[in-house]
């Protein structure tokens, strides 16, 4: 799966739950010279506003990646920097109630992907959820897709880096049993995967 074709779906996702979210694919920041793209970024109104930036990681990104160290170095780079360019800034709000910045690195799933996560699922598990922007609450969530097969509000992820860890019982009862997620681990090595 490539991850034009998750873009996509996410695209319909936000189109289809948020009734005024924008969303912007590849959208590049520059802080003080240091520049990159995002996948996805995604702005709702909740009613205060809440951003979704999201790194997008399909079968030829995990190929391509000389392991999870360069797609977590990615991904911490989007952090650390995105929010340093002044046209995505992000302020705290007294009324404001959760966290006002999710970022997502999600995962296709497929195979490949999920021999990649398996066997680095110790360092994406070891990504800590909480985090602060300029002093706002945010959330960080390495997760795989699902729900593909279904309406666009239906898609979801499955989150291995917060309670539910790679494999363990309440990871297995998150994963849809009909899904293309379900079929791929089913489908990798079982001395790769062991389920608690």
């Amino acid at each position: 799966m490539r991850e034009d074709e998750l873009a996509i779906h996410v695209l319909d996702h936000y189109a289809a739950t948020y009734e005024d979210a924008e969303v912007d694919l590849e959208e590049p920041y520059d802080a003080d010279g240091r520049r990159g793209l995002v996948d996805v970024y995604a702005r709702l109104r909740t009613p205060e506003r809440v951003d979704h930036v999201i790194e997008l990681k399909g079968d030829a990104a995990v190929r391509r990646a000389t392991g999870a160290n360069e797609v977590l170095r990615q991904f911490r780079r989007a952090e650390r920097y995105f929010y340093g360019d002044p046209r995505h800034a992000v302020r705290p709000k007294l009324s404001r109630v959760g966290p006002a910045v999710h970022f997502l690195l999600l995962f296709a799933p497929t195979p490949t992907c999920v021999h990649h996560v398996a066997t680095h699922a110790r360092l994406y598990e070891s990504v800590g959820v909480h985090a602060r922007i300029d002093n706002v609450p945010a959330v960080r969530k390495v997760a795989f897709l699902t729900g593909f097969d279904g309406d666009p509000a239906d898609l979801r992820f499955v989150s291995i880096n917060d309670e539910a860890s790679f494999g363990s019982p309440a990871f297995r009862a998150a994963v849809p049993e009909q899904s293309r997620l379900a079929e791929s681990l089913r489908g990798v090595d079982d001395d790769l995967i062991r389920f608690e």
